[in-house]
């Protein structure tokens, strides 16, 4: 398997998924240190790698207002909320970000990739696939955790 990315080449067999990457999500998804976090694939080193963390405390419109308005990205964001019995539950979303605005190569990446990064991160609840900022309002993970 070559790990060089060549023009027209389907990437997904060579991207690496850096071990930050998946020691973050856990930090995310077992201790609680972060509310999201922001991933971006590196062509340079050919892996996924973090990108940005949003701490505990801050709020799904800081989340949103962290996405690139014209570039691809993968994100995670743990979404607590309290269900109609009263119990406080969390789920992990797991983003493919792709505005419809973003190059063609970006997309085709991190189209290709996804799968196999997605697979490394246990525990993922729910998948958006967004292009444009109203796929990924509140209302959608709402929708989707009730």
């Amino acid at each position: 398997m070559s790990s060089r990315i060549r023009g027209g080449t389907n990437v997904s067999s060579g991207m690496g998924v850096a071990a930050q990457s998946k020691a973050t999500y856990m930090e995310l998804q077992r201790k609680k240190v972060h509310r999201y976090v922001i991933f971006k694939i590196d062509e340079k080193k050919n892996e996924v790698v973090v990108e940005k963390t949003g701490g505990s405390a801050e709020s799904y419109d800081d989340f949103t207002a962290a996405l690139p308005e014209n570039d691809c990205r993968y994100a995670v964001y743990d979404y607590d909320f309290v269900t109609s019995d009263n119990c406080q539950k969390s789920k992990i979303f797991f983003f493919a970000w792709s505005p419809s605005d973003s190059r063609i190569r970006s997309k085709m990446l991190y189209a290709t990739s996804k799968d196999r990064f997605r697979r490394e991160l246990e525990g993922i609840h729910y998948e958006i696939q967004a292009t444009d900022p109203t796929e990924v309002e509140l209302e959608v993970l709402k929708e989707r955790a009730y």
